[in-house]
């Protein structure tokens, strides 16, 4: 006979375990099942770990420059093998947490590969056998892997993904990066500051081309500066992979190809969502493998739901834990819990970060995009340069740049390129999500001396009211 919950949550990302705590804090009955590791990728693989590779390599950066700061370091180095190990011992720990919060929460943990057999239930696969677990309520959180090239798929040897990157044998001397989204950049900035040669292929015309025009020409320049190899609008065409390394056939953007060699090639040409095999077929909608949903996270089946990276994007992790929330809550009011408010995610308010060196941080509307929209705008910008803390820090490269409505004064978007952005854009992303106008943002305080002023200058720049340039 089946065991039954209020809520099996299919996943433990940081969607799926963020939605399961929730259903447990609103009196619900709650499961988790995982087939691998509590805290899913994003913990275990990608946003923590790889964040405390890169810081890492940020320090190793400034003890290298460490004269510009009056202070003399000698016979610095890099230990790959000690980065990757304190890395992996960063995921250990948040991996442990999530099982605290597991007991904490009185959520019940089902190692094991689940399975639907139903829109209500499912069957879990391990080593113990297979066992049956019913709810009323099903949210599938399952996620998404790495896309491979389909002729070079990855070997962990030559050929890597993102997981492969995270715990490297050996520093690639040169190295081969496909595609420049987050995922693909911030290992490329990696590989550089720590001595590998670096080549970014880009099939379309800029890099990082979900953000701000102006910040993918600035992040280029500067990559390049920093000794990164950068080939936009174009294409690899064929990987030959041998012992000793591949030979890449690659067309630039004249159509012209040619081969050359690197050592290593990672692939970072988006994700595929790990939605085969898991029994959705009749039960949900789906375009190219994601799970359609409404904006609570429904499926077409009732009781069936769905959150993160195995639904349409943007796949980040903020917008999952944000999903899992709005999800737990519509379904603990379908039960009858007068405490539960589900709000529907608001995409215009999803911040973007990208953690390379500089930063990347963007949230709402590129100026392209709101000229495309029709809106009739004002655009504020403010130089790093501009800035004390900047300089004091020895960090005066970047800008911070705001779109916003001419007629309404709404904040329509926002775009940073620099030291510490990843921090900064929450402020803009808190005022877009109160409807924020540009005379709240003139009128606030903002302290001194801090890298937050520029984006009080760049509000006032948008509007003929710069101070400090």
């Amino acid at each position: 006979m089946a065991t039954e919950y209020d809520v099996i949550v299919l996943g433990s990302g940081p969607g799926g375990y963020v939605a399961a705590i929730r259903c447990a804090q609103l009196g619900l009955k709650t499961a988790i099942v995982e087939r691998e590791n509590l805290g899913g990728i994003c913990l275990n693989w990608g946003c923590i770990p790889t964040k405390a590779m890169l810081r890492s390599a940020e320090i190793y950066h400034y003890m290298q420059h460490a004269g510009d700061y009056g202070l003399v370091a000698k016979g610095i180095e890099a230990d790959l093998a000690a980065i990757v190990k304190r890395s992996r011992g960063v995921a250990k720990q948040l991996n442990q947490g999530v099982t605290h919060l597991m007991k904490k929460n009185k959520i019940t943990v089902h190692m094991g590969e689940g399975r639907l057999t139903g829109a209500t239930s499912l069957t879990v696969k391990s080593d113990k056998g297979e066992e049956a677990l019913s709810a009323k309520h099903i949210i599938v959180a399952t996620g998404a892997r790495a896309r491979d090239l389909p002729f070079a798929p990855a070997d962990g040897k030559r050929v890597w993904t993102y997981r492969h990157a995270m715990t490297p044998a050996e520093l690639p001397a040169k190295l081969l990066v496909i595609g420049s989204g987050a995922i693909g950049i911030e290992f490329a900035s990696f590989y550089n500051d720590l001595g590998s040669e670096v080549t970014v292929v880009e099939m379309l015309d800029r890099i990082v081309p979900v953000e701000d025009a102006d910040v993918s020409t600035f992040l280029e320049k500067s990559l390049r500066k920093q000794g990164i190899n950068i080939m936009t609008g174009a294409g690899v065409e064929a990987i030959k992979v041998s012992d000793k390394g591949i030979t890449a056939t690659i067309k630039d953007k004249a159509g012209n190809a040619a081969t050359s060699e690197f050592t290593h090639v990672i692939v970072a040409i988006g994700i595929v969502p790990n939605t085969e095999n898991i029994g959705l077929e009749g039960l949900a909608e789906m375009d190219r493998g994601f799970i359609q949903i409404d904006p609570y996270g429904r499926t077409k089946s009732k009781g069936l739901w769905a959150i993160g990276d195995c639904t349409p994007g943007p796949w980040l992790a903020h917008k999952a834990s944000h999903e899992g929330v709005t999800a737990a809550e519509a379904i603990a009011q379908e039960l009858g819990n007068k405490d539960a408010h589900p709000h529907p995610l608001n995409r215009s308010a999803i911040p973007g970060c990208t953690y390379c060196h500089p930063q990347v941080a963007s949230v709402g509307m590129t100026e392209a995009k709101a000229k495309e929209a029709g809106y009739e705008i004002r655009v504020g910008n403010f130089p790093f340069i501009g800035n004390g803390k900047a300089i004091a820090l020895g960090e005066a490269e970047g800008f911070i740049k705001t779109v916003f409505d001419a007629k309404t004064g709404e904040l329509l978007g926002a775009h940073m390129v620099g030291a510490e952005v990843t921090e900064l854009i929450q402020g803009y992303t808190v005022g877009k999500t109160l409807e924020t106008t540009e005379a709240e943002l003139m009128q606030t305080v903002f302290p001194h001396p801090t890298l937050s002023e520029m984006m009080h200058e760049s509000v006032l720049d948008a509007y003929g009211r710069a101070i400090h340039f």
